[in-house]
């Protein structure tokens, strides 16, 4: 559920900078220190020498001071050169310019070659609203196929597909009609909309990055607000805005105070408007409310997991960074349901030695770094809660890095105490680092049983699971016995909503009202379903502990959920695939998506050398056997120049190319390298084929088949 993994503020669209609390290394906060001395020294020294200036002093005197005064100035200049550097260091190494000039380049390259661009272009279009083109769709359609291979037919898992529109009662039991909200400002002259821990998050970005003159402790101010940025009411938020003295963006205007927005678009069912509805912000809630279903279809047996691709929305107050913060998405979830006393995995084996960066809470708290832990490891340690948190955080990695993701810029980071909820078992993002920073993709959650028991209690159905003892029980159980009676002639038509409020009660809570009952004889009972209070007394309800024989043990299961950001993987993916490199004469720079085969929006292209009819009846049976073989290919017969056509492909990330320059063999040509083989015209389907299907590979077919020399093709 992504946004929603652990709690109902949407926090899943910041970036982590927002969220881990940052230390600036040692190297940094001597910089810092050595500015601090450097500004007092030079006031010092402008000081001395108006001084010197005003009292008239020698001219060799003042010549001395002002030499003294230039060297310092020389020093802020070199410190602060220096400060530069150290932020444009920080991340992956690259300057914030140079990431502004790849991610522009890297946008440009995909909304030229519509693998996405706005919607609504020719309305100069709507914020947060994005259209897939050909190859976009393409990729978008590769992704999700691996994804209902890797994960629904290797876990044998059970699909289902829930409508859009939800009804209200559904996402009032989830908490999302309350809670799902973030907090707004507003230009308070234009109306122009605003989100508030942005606005924040921007100027503390802003100033520790190229305020040079702020002091350790300010720094230090800085980055435990960015910590800590979740956790503020709207009230602090406010305060600080108006300590900062922060403006609408756009205008220099002065804001409104911050206030909850809901941000779930609102709808109505039928033509009466009687039937409020709202389209779903996640997909995981239509797998809630059918459990009793799927549970009862997989045999009455756990653990299974059911899972959901579909469009999810959300009402973005000010979408930006592209396909990272839409307001219309595809979203993959996976809810797997577990005995909450046996959180053990069958194939937990399988993933116990996979090593990748980790990033626990106790690294972050105490300002270290990701590590490469193995997360056999993380496990048997406690870091990972249990097996199967484990189990799917391992698939994950290996889902996103055969996808094409690189494994030195992907981490695993679990959420901080105060970013999870109070029923969360323990909770990981996979974030992937792009041009915008840290951005997370994946979340992996243990929400205990949290979801289960709203929607159980709000429509009065157990979905519940049970497990069959072989041989009979004898357990000590809480028994609730409302006295139906007493209770109609108190409460009248109210009797049903207090019975089924006492019968619900949890043991705790039960026998607390005992106990209280026993002492003074009557009781204040809140009532959900009334919205007030009622009182109890001791006559009304028999509470007691008995001791049964059972069958069975009747239990509320525990959920572990992945959830993926489709467009967001899809993103950091262009990013991790895309690269430049220099023409054949050296005049200009040819861009490449370096796609594994697996997502790659077209497999081959098939082209012949020169326009020749005999040559185009080779090509056009080379298609029909790709066609036959299931692989997406396209022809390219213009008289455009070989080396174009292979740039041209090369910039849709085009893995492979067959060139028709024979009519009993072809150039089978390799994207990355350029290295290129001989392969019959009757073989070369088939063996682009077992390429893209992972039977064979490219090292392999290079060391089986005669190489083809590139200049010889390009002549």
């Amino acid at each position: 559920m992504l946004h929603l993994l652990h709690s109902l503020r949407p926090s899943f669209l910041l970036s982590s900078s927002s969220r881990v609390i940052f230390t600036r290394s040692m190297a940094s906060i001597d910089l810092r220190k050595a500015l601090s001395d450097n500004q007092s020294a030079l006031e010092s020294q402008a000081n001395a020498v108006r001084q010197l200036k005003s009292s008239a002093a020698a001219k060799s005197e003042i010549d001395a001071a002002v030499e003294a005064l230039n060297a310092l100035k020389l020093e802020k200049s070199t410190i602060e050169r220096e400060i530069h550097a150290q932020i444009n260091s920080e991340g992956n190494g690259e300057g914030n310019v140079n990431k502004e000039a790849f991610r522009q380049a890297v946008v440009n390259t995909l909304e030229r070659r519509l693998f996405y661009i706005p919607s609504f272009k020719i309305y100069r279009g709507v914020a947060g609203l994005y259209d897939y083109g050909p190859p976009g769709c393409s990729v978008k359609s590769n992704v999700l196929a691996f994804w209902r291979q890797h994960f629904v037919l290797e876990e044998n898992m059970l699909e289902v597909d829930c409508p859009c529109v939800t009804p209200e009662v559904v996402l009032k039991a989830s908490g999302h009609v309350d809670k799902f909200t973030d907090l707004m400002v507003k230009d308070d002259k234009t109306g122009t909309c605003y989100r508030a821990d942005h606005l924040l998050k921007d100027f503390c970005n802003e100033k520790l990055q190229k305020d040079l003159t702020i002091s350790l402790d300010k720094a230090a101010e800085l980055k435990h607000l960015l910590a800590t940025l979740d956790d503020l009411s709207a009230e602090e938020l406010g305060a600080k805005i108006k300590e900062f003295g922060i403006v609408a963006p756009d205008t220099k205007n002065p804001l409104s105070d911050p206030y909850p927005f809901n941000l779930m678009f609102q709808t109505s069912i039928g033509p009466s408007g009687s039937s409020t509805g709202y389209m779903r912000p996640e997909t995981a809630q239509g797998i809630f409310v059918n459990f009793r279903d799927l549970y009862y279809y997989n045999g009455s047996k756990l653990p299974f997991a059911a899972a959901q691709i579909g469009q999810a929305f959300r009402n973005e107050i000010s979408p930006r960074q592209g396909l990272l913060r839409v307001r219309e998405f595809t979203l993959a979830e996976i809810e797997h349901f577990v005995d909450p006393e046996d959180k053990s995995h069958p194939k937990y084996s399988e993933v116990a030695d996979l090593e990748f960066f980790m990033f626990p809470r106790q690294e972050q708290v105490s300002g270290q770094s990701a590590k490469r832990i193995r997360l056999g490891e993380a496990v048997s340690k406690g870091i990972v809660n249990n097996e199967t948190l484990g189990y799917f955080i391992g698939r994950v990695y290996l889902f996103l890095t055969r996808l094409g993701i690189d494994k030195e810029r992907l981490r695993f980071r679990q959420h901080l105490a105060n970013e999870m909820a109070h029923y969360a078992a323990d909770c990981w993002d996979a974030e992937i680092e792009s041009s915008y920073g840290w951005i997370e993709c994946v979340g992996i959650a243990d929400r205990s049983a949290y979801d289960l028991r709203a929607h159980s209690e709000k429509s009065g159905v157990q979905l519940v699971a049970q497990e069959k003892f072989s041989e009979p029980k004898e357990v000590e159980k809480l028994v609730i016995a409302p006295v139906k009676k007493l209770l109609g002639q108190a409460f009248k038509g109210s009797q049903k909503n207090v019975v089924e409020a006492l019968e619900a009660m949890k043991e705790k809570e039960a026998l607390d009202m005992k106990a209280t009952l026993e002492s003074k004889g009557e009781v204040e009972f809140e009532v959900c379903t009334l919205g007030k209070t009622v009182t109890i007394t001791k006559n009304m309800v028999s509470i007691q502990k008995e001791k049964k024989k059972e069958h069975q043990r009747v239990f509320t299961p525990s959920v572990i959920e992945p959830s993926f950001g489709i467009g967001r993987i899809i993103y950091c993916l262009f990013e991790h695939s895309f690269y430049t490199r220099p023409s054949k004469g050296g005049d200009e720079q040819l861009n490449v998506f370096r796609f594994p085969p697996l997502v790659a929006p077209i497999k081959c292209t098939v082209f012949p050398l020169v326009q020749n009819q005999k040559f185009e009846e080779v090509a056009k049976f080379i298609s029909k056997s790709l066609t036959a073989a299931g692989i997406s290919h396209r022809i390219d017969i213009t008289g455009t120049s070989i080396g174009k056509r292979y740039a041209r492909t090369d910039e849709l990330g085009v893995p492979f190319a067959i060139t028709v320059d024979s009519t009993t063999s072809v150039t089978l040509r390799e994207r990355d390298s350029k290295d290129q083989v001989r392969v019959d015209v009757e073989n070369a389907a088939s063996v682009v084929r077992e390429i893209t299907e992972g039977q064979t590979t490219w090292t392999h077919v290079w060391s089986t088949f005669p190489h083809q020399s590139s200049t010889t093709t390009d002549e």
